[in-house]
């Protein structure tokens, strides 16, 4: 009797598998730099919701022409580059940026986010 109750919970259990496996995968990753013009290249710059970028510097080259796209990860944050004209948020979280001028550019986030948002901050170095 007992083995006859362990195949049918072995087989419960599998069947419960394989419906999991075949309808609860997530989707595969999109490769965004893929769908760039030529010559343009993609930087992602992450908030996160302890009040942090999630790199402390970003590099790129001089001359480069990059799209610059804010990815919040939890809450509402935004990305002001005074220099570059640069100001990420609300619907508008994606801009064109050309880095001609060597140098180092601070990022903060333009938008009051709590308590931590005065510290929010990153850089970007144009070699």
């Amino acid at each position: 009797m007992h083995k006859w109750l362990m195949f049918l919970v072995f087989t419960a259990a599998s069947v419960l598998g394989i419906y999991l496996l075949t309808t609860q995968l997530p989707e595969k990753p999109i490769d965004e730099a893929a769908s760039l013009p030529p010559g343009v290249t993609l930087l992602k710059v992450e908030a996160n919701a302890d009040f942090t970028f999630d790199k402390a510097e970003y590099k790129v080259k001089k001359g480069d022409k990059v799209k610059l796209k804010l990815v919040n990860k939890s809450g509402m944050h935004g990305i002001a580059i005074p220099e570059l004209n640069v100001d990420l948020q609300g619907d508008k979280l994606e801009q064109e940026v050309d880095f001609t001028e060597a140098g180092t550019y601070e990022i903060h986030c333009s938008v009051a986010c709590g308590t931590g948002h005065a510290e929010m901050k990153s850089v970007i170095i144009v070699e």
